[in-house]
């Protein structure tokens, strides 16, 4: 039977000095690249888990072997088209709708212990939206039905900013539209970040991920440069 959901992740081809430059100029560029790495591929296997299906949407476009390469084969992988991130995001919407999909929700590769049950109650939605904001201001998921997609929230958004999750609610509500709050997350993008994501999954099903082994394997230099932060 045909799924009317679908998950788009957004992803950034993994290549040394390409991901996580903010983490980079801390802990240098293959440590950062592990990183990433790991964080996406957590991801997909909490959404292999959870059983929704899922598109790997990543940029550049122009490396499709790249990214299978380091994510493995069996996905369903589609290109980011568009100029800016909103465009790039809007266009994966409209793609997954003519794909048949009734509700879509989009997600980034910033949040590798995000948990199932959360993208559970994400699709559980029945207002007009749903939308995941994140600590920084920015957001971590957003998605609607087919019948509710709402083009205006891609676009004349300060992308990159701490005003984004404030910015898109302003255009909803613009639009009379009713919108769901998921349960705000913490991006990982800064060495704080990374700090506070190892504290809040110690004793949690995330412990045991591909991230937490690769941060054990480099505890000392890792703890290390948390001093120094």
């Amino acid at each position: 039977m045909f799924c009317k959901e679908c998950v788009l992740l957004f992803v950034r081809v993994p290549e040394k000095g390409k991901v996580k430059s903010r983490l980079s100029k801390d802990l240098g560029e293959d440590t950062a690249l592990s990183l990433y790495e790991n964080f996406v591929l957590d991801i997909i296997e909490t959404l292999k888990k959870g059983g929704h299906p899922f598109n790997i949407c990543f940029f550049p476009p122009a490396l499709p072997e790249s990214v299978r390469n380091r994510l493995g084969e069996g996905y369903s992988y589609r290109p980011q088209s568009g100029k800016d991130l909103g465009e790039r995001m809007k266009n994966a919407f409209f793609d997954a709708f003519s794909d048949r999909f009734e509700k879509v929700i989009l997600i980034g590769s910033d949040i590798p212990d995000l948990t199932n049950s959360v993208l559970d109650e994400a699709f559980a939605f029945t207002d007009d939206a749903v939308i995941g904001p994140a600590v920084d201001g920015g957001y971590y998921l957003i998605g609607c039905r087919k019948s509710t997609l709402l083009p205006e929230i891609f676009e004349g958004v300060q992308w990159g900013t701490t005003s984004v999750f404030e910015q898109t609610m302003e255009i909803f509500e613009t639009h009379n539209y009713k919108v769901r709050i998921a349960p705000k997350w913490r991006d990982v993008d800064r060495l704080d970040d990374l700090k506070a994501l190892v504290e809040r999954n110690r004793d949690t099903e995330f412990s045991h991920s591909r991230t937490m082994a690769f941060i054990e394997k480099n505890l000392k230099s890792l703890l290390g440069k948390f001093k120094a932060g």
